[in-house]
């Protein structure tokens, strides 16, 4: 079933224009716990980063700027054609990541469309959109059921970013573990990807090469970095052309309980150079901003396609959005 966003973008405690739905002021969400929605589980303190031999290069780009594109921070999307000719189906689009995806979809004015468990989050989070830009649809990746085929209908890339706690949690509750969320809601999910998807990007974690290796194995004690490789490992068999993104632990954010125009005005901070590398001998920490543009910028960069990344961000200057710079990190990863 999709919900539709209609055309206005109010702010809490906004009035709605004569004629038009009101709809209720957002709500807080409840803040999510750093290992969930996407996010890393590198072990509390491991803030360094190691090389040993064996990993691929890191590399570091050039100038980031401090926010999510910043051009259109000010503007109302919602009356801005899509200049995209892409349709980005976003999963797991009102997680820690997730969240700051669409914004920046949405500021680009590329269409999404997200698949949510609860769809008036949608609304807390982003505003009332226009439905030629932002399409959302009721459903959940454990359940193979609520796949139809008509979300998938038109959509041209797919942004994967679930997840959920390492260790028993709230966020368990309902069945939303480890192996339901990481291993069986992506196998499910990728099931019912058509095979005309021009890129799926999945983000994952460092570290799930090695789940049986201190410090990694207690990190794993419920599984959740072994289940996390095993749908890596079903993406990657897929024949779909997929681009993996491995994640350090995660900083910035969740930025929940705010409206879209203070998502794409979240800053990464100090935190802004970005470090790739390959052979999951990364670790380390990683501004969600930087793990969200990433994901975008993998999207178009045909390198990407096939490849498996670890990322990080230290401080200093960074790559931004510029495509070009993206790419070099992208290439000199490989190339090391």
């Amino acid at each position: 079933m999709a919900f539709k966003l209609s055309s206005q973008l109010p702010l809490p405690f906004q009035k709605s224009h004569k004629g038009s739905q009101r709809w209720p002021i957002p709500h807080p969400i409840p803040s999510t716990n750093l290992a969930g929605c996407g996010c890393s589980i590198l072990p509390s303190g491991v803030t360094s980063l190691s090389r040993r031999s064996g990993g691929r290069g890191v590399v570091h780009a050039v100038k980031e700027e401090e926010t999510l594109p910043s051009a259109l921070a000010e503007a109302d999307v919602s009356k801005t054609p899509s200049s995209s000719s892409k349709v980005v189906l976003v999963i797991g689009g009102t997680g820690g990541v997730g969240q700051l995806i669409v914004a920046s979809l949405l500021s680009r004015n590329i269409k999404s469309r997200l698949l949510l468990r609860d769809p008036s989050k949608a609304i807390s989070l982003f505003g009332i959109q226009d439905e030629n830009i932002i399409e959302v649809h009721k459903g959940d990746t454990r359940n193979p059921s609520d796949l139809d085929s008509t979300i998938f209908e038109g959509v041209t890339h797919v942004i994967c970013c679930t997840g959920t706690t390492a260790f028993p949690s709230k966020r368990w509750d309902g069945d939303n573990t480890p192996e339901r969320v990481d291993w069986e809601g992506i196998r499910n999910l990728v099931l019912a990807l058509p095979p005309t998807i021009e890129r799926l990007v999945l983000v994952s974690s460092v570290g799930v090469t090695k789940y049986n290796e201190l410090p990694w194995s207690i990190m794993n004690l419920f599984g959740v970095l072994k289940f996390k490789k095993m749908g890596e490992d079903f993406v990657r068999s897929s024949g779909l052309p997929f681009t993996i993104i491995r994640a350090g632990r995660l900083t910035d954010g969740p930025y929940t309980s705010y409206d879209l125009n203070t998502l794409l005005k979240a800053t990464a901070g100090k935190r802004r150079a970005v470090v790739i590398s390959q052979g999951d001998e990364l670790v380390g920490e990683v501004s969600r901003l930087v793990v969200a543009e990433a994901c975008i910028q993998a999207l178009d960069i045909e390198c990407t396609k096939g490849q498996i990344y670890e990322i990080n961000s230290i401080e200093g200057d960074g790559p931004g959005s510029d495509p070009e710079k993206w790419k070099e990190l992208f290439k000199a990863a490989e190339a090391n």
